[in-house]
């Protein structure tokens, strides 16, 4: 199944569901993460696409989770346009099952979560919530109803197999408008509350609409047309020139005396290589322009 993700609405409430298994699984292969690390960073990367599907075109969306387990921070980024990419500072944390299942709450530790708004305005608006379990979707849940009082619900999914590839991933998020009505409300939380866990549903064979129709079983909802969604990095090697330009003569003269540099990027782990020759034109460039300034 294609990764994708869709949005739907009922009288009151608004809908979004996503299937995320291959570019969990790409994320996964790019920082080599283990089982509780992938279902981490899996989790966080499918709740920034949920958040930024509310968004406009030119608009995107940062979760940082600050947690003070072993993984250390987890950052995805999401625009409106379904591309999100996302790193873990420790891939290779290793931890016992809990009940059979990965223990993310463990790894995630006690902390905040931030999620930042970039909208075009010319400061972008964080908000920030204290992590409730550290298992990622009551976290953002939380953090929905503190920090930007949107009464939410959650649901994310990680399911990872003995080899370490992603068998399935997905997750999603009901949102619930001050003019949703009660009763309408009252039969939405009783088919949550049977609702099987986010990954037995995509492994049935269920797509993103299918999801949200056994959330929404028994009520009306409309959908709208489901977008593509993937592992999108915004590096590039001319983006990374750019970077070792802004460091300035002094800094691009030091790498050029260990003869060559490398630069990688944090979010897809992409590897920059530059040669003495190469970085020797930066040099160049950056000595006569300020030749040129004084």
């Amino acid at each position: 199944m294609e990764d994708h993700l869709i949005r739907a609405v009922a009288p009151g409430i608004r809908a979004f569901a996503a299937v995320t298994t291959n570019l969990v699984e790409e994320a996964r292969r790019r920082h080599d993460c283990y089982p509780v690390a992938t279902a981490a960073l899996g989790r966080t990367m499918t709740a920034a696409l949920l958040l930024a599907a509310n968004l406009k075109n030119d608009e995107s969306i940062t979760i940082r989770v600050a947690g003070d387990g072993p993984l250390g921070q987890i950052i995805a980024d999401s625009s409106a346009n379904g591309t999100v990419r996302g790193y873990v500072h420790h891939p290779h944390v290793d931890l016992p099952l809990n009940n059979g299942k990965l223990n993310v709450g463990q790894a995630v530790g006690k902390g905040e979560i931030y999620v930042t708004r970039f909208t075009g305005l010319k400061q972008p608006f964080t908000g920030s919530a204290a992590l409730v379990s550290g298992e990622i979707a009551e976290d953002v849940t939380n953090y929905l109803f503190v920090s930007e009082q949107t009464p939410s619900s959650v649901a994310l999914g990680v399911l990872v197999d003995p080899s370490l590839a992603v068998l399935a991933a997905g997750g999603f998020m009901i949102q619930a408008m001050p003019d949703a009505e009660d009763g309408l409300l009252a039969k939405l939380e009783a088919n949550l509350a049977n609702l099987p866990p986010v990954t037995t549903l995509l492994t049935q064979g269920l797509d993103a609409a299918g999801i949200l129709k056994r959330v929404f079983e028994g009520m009306e909802l409309k959908f709208y047309e489901p977008m593509p969604v993937s592992f999108a990095c915004r590096c590039s090697r001319q983006r990374v020139v750019d970077m070792l330009v802004s460091l300035g003569a002094e800094e691009v003269a030091n790498m050029l005396a260990e003869g060559k540099a490398e630069v990688r990027c944090n979010f897809c782990n992409e590897s920059y290589e530059f040669s003495a020759e190469e970085l020797n034109e930066i040099l160049i460039r950056l000595e006569s322009h300020e030749t040129k300034d004084e």
